[in-house]
């Protein structure tokens, strides 16, 4: 665990702590105690847990990362009782509303200091105790997923070999500071729909801004989980979703006119229902971030280039390759042990009319391994075909750029000034008008930002590129460009389980670099 973690945790915990200050000031006063204490961090638990008569080292069990937040929500579960307070929902505004409830109980003048006596008298029935122990764990399961960690499942093949299809993820919130929901009314343990009823697992009627807690940047070459950022309008069916993403589907359906494709889906609601997404709802993508806030990024022949330089590919990303050996066949257990390649799959197929060429679906950590043997006289990374159906960002008629021929680009970044020009329009439009909620507009070369005539734009919020490992089957920003940093979840941390009929054991509680 990092520093920067810790005093997240640190920092979370002493919020707690403080929360319920002002009311429990006025309680403290009833029971005969200062009210000055209440404003002391620990300490101020210590002093409920005396007027409570419960073991006081529980507040050393509080340091503890994590579980101390919710020895800290007990104790002020056991504080509330010896004001009389034994029902389920006073026992709930207690532990998840403090900063209310416990000015309203102190403030209330028929509310009186009881003491400990009753408490222990008081007995709850059946049913209570299995209602207050189902509370628990839902409440400490959504805090948790919340603020500190969240299970995440490998779909698709984008990010092979680093992450396999299966692969059972922990993701760290905490590496860039936890994001508060912007829909706090929501089902927990489900993302956007409900399993069967496909509807809404939230609702809208509380909506909450972009607020990040300790809030750290994503690094350079990090694997990160984010909200897809053209998901915020979906098709609602299978064959859709962020399969076929909403604008990608309305460019296809007006034959490159995104115009005249949104006029036929909103003419046909029937045929391509819509829903439209917060941005804590859109669909949960991984990728590796491979271009932070302000560089500049290019890719040549398949290396991406930052600011000029090349840039290493990650050690388990893979990609096809026609591979000219020595001569030698290649030896099937040799292939599976030193170059974790199956030569009776497709990732190795021969060359038609040569007897000593391979189209290989090779990591970087083989090709290097290959060339080092001297098992191959050459490598030569195949480009990919650019499918016509799915256009590239910035989706500019005409335009040179190719999957691994792309850019140059520069990433928006906070606080920094983009002169506006009509080439870079396309480009910074998007993330202006919607991840940074203006009107922009350009009309006979001039632009227009919520209805003042403009030549520059300073962006508000950082962005960043995200791409996969499996470079030629992964939709990533080339395909829908820049990640805003309010889309970010949190950092791919550990592998807990990978199945693939069966456990891939070697894979188990491995780091994700």
């Amino acid at each position: 665990m990092s520093s920067h973690q810790l005093l997240v945790l640190v920092l979370i915990q002493v919020i707690l702590l403080l929360l319920p200050s002002i009311g429990a000031a006025k309680l403290f006063e009833k029971a005969g105690v200062p009210g000055w204490k209440a404003y002391i961090p620990f300490y101020n638990t210590w002093v409920m847990l005396g007027l409570a008569e419960r073991p006081r080292h529980w507040v050393f069990w509080q340091v503890i990362p994590i579980l101390g937040w919710f020895i800290t929500l007990g104790i002020y579960v056991e504080f509330v009782k010896v004001f009389g307070k034994f029902k389920f929902w006073e026992h709930a505004l207690a532990a998840l509303l403090p900063l209310i409830y416990f000015p309203l109980i102190g403030y209330d003048a028929k509310v009186v200091y009881t003491g400990a006596a009753p408490v222990r008298k008081h007995r709850k029935g059946v049913a209570r105790e299995w209602v207050d122990a189902g509370v628990f764990a839902v409440v400490a399961a959504t805090l948790i997923r919340t603020f500190v960690f969240e299970a995440y499942t490998i779909p698709t093949g984008s990010m092979e070999k680093t992450l396999l299809v299966s692969d059972f993820l922990f993701v760290s919130k905490f590496s860039y500071g936890p994001r508060i929901p912007n829909t706090p009314l929501s089902i927990p343990f489900v993302h956007s729909t409900l399993p069967v009823t496909k509807t809404n697992s939230y609702v809208e009627w509380i909506t909450l801004p972009y607020i990040r807690w300790f809030a750290s940047p994503v690094k350079r070459r990090d694997v990160v989980v984010f909200n897809f950022p053209a998901g915020d309008t979906v098709i609602n069916l299978d064959d859709y979703q962020s399969r076929v993403p909403y604008y990608t589907a309305c460019r296809t359906l007006g034959g490159g006119n995104i115009d005249s494709g949104r006029k036929i889906v909103l003419g046909n609601p029937d045929q391509y229902p819509l829903v439209l997404r917060p941005v804590d709802k859109e669909e949960n993508y991984i990728k590796r971030c491979v271009a932070i806030a302000g560089d500049t990024l290019q890719i040549k022949n398949q290396v991406v280039y930052i600011d000029g330089k090349a840039q290493p590919f990650p050690p388990e990303s893979q990609t096809y390759y026609t591979v000219t050996t020595q001569g030698q066949p290649l030896d099937e257990a040799v292939m599976v042990e030193e170059y974790n390649l199956d030569i009776n799959s497709n990732e190795v197929s021969s060359v038609p009319g040569t007897s000593n060429q391979y189209h290989m679906l090779l990591t970087w950590v083989a090709h290097e391994k290959m060339l080092k043997s001297g098992l191959a006289k050459s490598i030569v990374p195949e480009l990919a075909d650019d499918d016509p159906q799915q256009p590239l960002f910035p989706f500019v008629p005409n335009s040179t750029w190719a999957l691994d021929n792309y850019g140059p680009i520069w990433i928006p970044a906070k606080g920094a000034t983009l002169t506006l020009t009509p080439e870079n329009y396309p480009v910074y439009e998007r993330a202006i008008r919607v991840y940074e909620g203006n009107t922009f507009e350009m009309k006979d070369g001039k632009f227009w930002l919520n209805g003042q005539p403009v030549t520059q734009y300073t962006f508000r919020m950082n962005y960043y590129w995200m791409m996969g490992d499996n470079r030629h089957e992964s939709q990533d920003s080339r395909y829908w460009g820049f990640v805003p940093e309010d889309h970010i979840v949190g950092e791919a941390w550990i592998i807990w389980m990978s199945w693939n009929h069966g456990v891939r054991w070697k894979r188990l509680f491995n780091k994700i670099k």
